[in-house]
C-alpha cells in the first residue's frame, strides 16, 4: 500500500513561513503554518492510506499522537538527504510538504493510483519546485545534485527520472503558499482549501 510521508518543520515563530513574516508577522506566519499542517494531516488521513509525519525536529517532540499517523524525525542533512531518507524507508510512497493547500485527498488518491502503472508521479509547483513526488522505486540519485529552492527543481528531477529509464506521469501544476501573493491567489481561486487561510490578513496594518 502506498504510504504518504509529510515533511514539516515545527511551527515555531521565526522559523517557519519566513517569507510571509513581512505580511503576517512571525506569530501570524507560525499560526498559518500550524493550520496548514493540520489541514495537510487531515486530508492525508482521509485517504485511508498510511500517513507518516517526518518532523524537524522529531515530530514526536511537538505533534500530538493521532490514530493512523506515525511520527518520525527527518534527521540531519540537507533537503535532498532528508527526502532520500524518507523515500528509502519503503515504496510506494508519496512525498509531500505542508505548503500546498490544493493537494487535497482527491489529488493524493489520484497520485497513489497513478503509481499502480507508473514508476514515478509528480505534481510540479508554479514556482518550479514540486508539491508532490510519488515513487514506486528508489534511487538516491533522484535527490542528488538538485538545485533546491530554485525554479529548476521539478525540471531536474523529471530529467533524472527519465535518465533512469523510469516511467513518469506529470500531473497538474499546483501553487505553494510561500509569499503574500500566494495567499491571495489561494483565496481567490475558490478552492475548498481556502478555509485554512481564513482569518489571516494579507498585509500588516
Amino acid at each position: 500500500m502506498t504510504r504518504i510521508v509529510i515533511l514539516a518543520k515545527a511551527p515555531v515563530p521565526g522559523r517557519v513561513k519566513t517569507r510571509l513574516i513581512p505580511a503576517l508577522g512571525a506569530e501570524g506566519a507560525a499560526a498559518l503554518a500550524r493550520e496548514m499542517l493540520r489541514w495537510t494531516v487531515e486530508e492525508a488521513l482521509m485517504t485511508g492510506l498510511p500517513v507518516e509525519l517526518w518532523g524537524d525536529p522529531d515530530a514526536a517532540q511537538w505533534h500530538a499522537p493521532r490514530p493512523g499517523l506515525s511520527l518520525s524525525a527527518q534527521g540531519e542533512g540537507g533537503l535532498g538527504e532528508r527526502l532520500a531518507r524518507a523515500a528509502s524507508a519503503g515504496q510506494p510512497v508519496l512525498l509531500i510538504g505542508t505548503d500546498c493547500l490544493q493537494l487535497d485527498r482527491r489529488r493524493l488518491l489520484a497520485a497513489a493510483g497513478a503509481l499502480a502503472v507508473r514508476d514515478a508521479v509528480l505534481h510540479p509547483a508554479h514556482d518550479g519546485g514540486y508539491a508532490l513526488l510519488g515513487l514506486r522505486r528508489f534511487d538516491a540519485s533522484l535527490f542528488a545534485g538538485i538545485d533546491w529552492s530554485t525554479p529548476a527543481v521539478a525540471r531536474q528531477t523529471i530529467a533524472k527520472i527519465e535518465a533512469l529509464g523510469w516511467s513518469v506521469q506529470v500531473l497538474d501544476a499546483l501553487r505553494d503558499i510561500d509569499e503574500p501573493d500566494d495567499l491571495r491567489h489561494c483565496r481567490e481561486s475558490g478552492s475548498p482549501a481556502t478555509a485554512a487561510t481564513a482569518g489571516f490578513p494579507l498585509s500588516r496594518e
